[in-house]
């Protein structure tokens, strides 16, 4: 991890310093300035960073493009990362930045027109979109701290709880269906595609169950699918439908059951074993 602050100027000073000319080596490059990584071009006089680059500065941004938009200059937090995308936060929103470039796009540097730097902008930075005409100007008045860093490759998000998950726990505990209900199989297929389970009730009858971790209205419009094109298979005999997720929303529920179909809700923690229900106080 490498850690700049700001020079006298405000210009972004140190091993972090991003001189626009030549590449690593060249003359008029500083040798501490960060390489290209492997397998990318750099457009002339644009900046590739090799690692994640966080700056505090007090800037002024100015969008063009589909819209225009402008913020004032305010202290704020700017993110570059390899990939080429460049994030302006400021201390509220949440993870919403206030504007943003995402790849593939190119930033370079370069000193402020006369104008600006009679305003008191020492730098600034423009990246621009390689495939439109979107450009986003960052005028640097002080850059107050900044850092690289290089992540690694990331392992990516593990999703815990999505519709695949929960479907394989039911159908292992097609019980929570009702007692004496029968699996009958996972993704029963179908002209519109396949059917999370089908299965069997005490009597016979062939139940249809469609599978949502939040419930809302568009998953009973397709179960109802589902139950009109299997209704048409008459070997399948008197079908009923359930809507089962771990949310359902007051909508869904109330569409469910004017349609004659049951809504379930599955705690699924509790099908996986991690939460025992009867060990509850209240």
């Amino acid at each position: 991890m490498t850690r700049q602050h700001a020079g006298p100027t405000g210009k972004l000073a140190g091993n972090g310093d991003r001189g626009i000319r030549g590449g690593r080596g060249r003359p008029g490059r500083d040798p501490r300035a960060p390489r290209c990584r492997a397998g990318l071009r750099a457009a002339p006089g644009s900046v590739v960073f090799d690692a994640v680059r966080v700056v505090i500065a007090r800037c002024a941004v100015d969008y063009s493009g589909r819209l225009d938009a402008h913020l004032d200059p305010a202290l704020r937090l700017i993110l570059v990362k390899t990939d080429g995308s460049v994030l302006i936060h400021a201390d509220g929103g949440s993870y919403k930045p206030l504007n943003w470039m995402t790849p593939p796009c190119t930033v370079t540097e370069g000193p402020p027109s006369d104008a600006d730097a009679s305003q008191g902008v020492t730098a600034q930075w423009t990246v621009r979109h390689a495939k439109s005409d979107d450009t986003l100007v960052i005028r640097i008045f002080e850059v107050v701290d900044q850092m690289d860093h290089d992540l690694g490759i990331d392992p990516g998000l593990v999703k815990d709880g999505v519709e695949a998950h929960l479907q394989e726990l039911l159908a292992a505990q097609i019980e929570l269906l009702g007692e004496g209900y029968r699996l009958v199989r996972r993704e029963y297929p179908t002209a519109i595609g396949p059917v999370d389970i089908v299965a069997r009730d005490p009597s016979g009858g062939t139940v249809v169950v469609e599978i949502k971790r939040r419930g809302e209205i568009d998953g009973v419009e397709q179960l109802s699918r589902y139950l009109d094109v299997l209704g048409r298979d008459s070997m399948l005999g008197p079908l009923t439908g359930v809507f089962a997720a771990q949310t359902i929303k007051p909508q869904a529920k109330v569409l469910a059951e004017h349609r004659g179909i049951r809504t379930l809700v599955l705690d699924y923690d509790a099908m996986r074993g991690v939460d025992d229900p009867t060990a509850r106080l209240f």
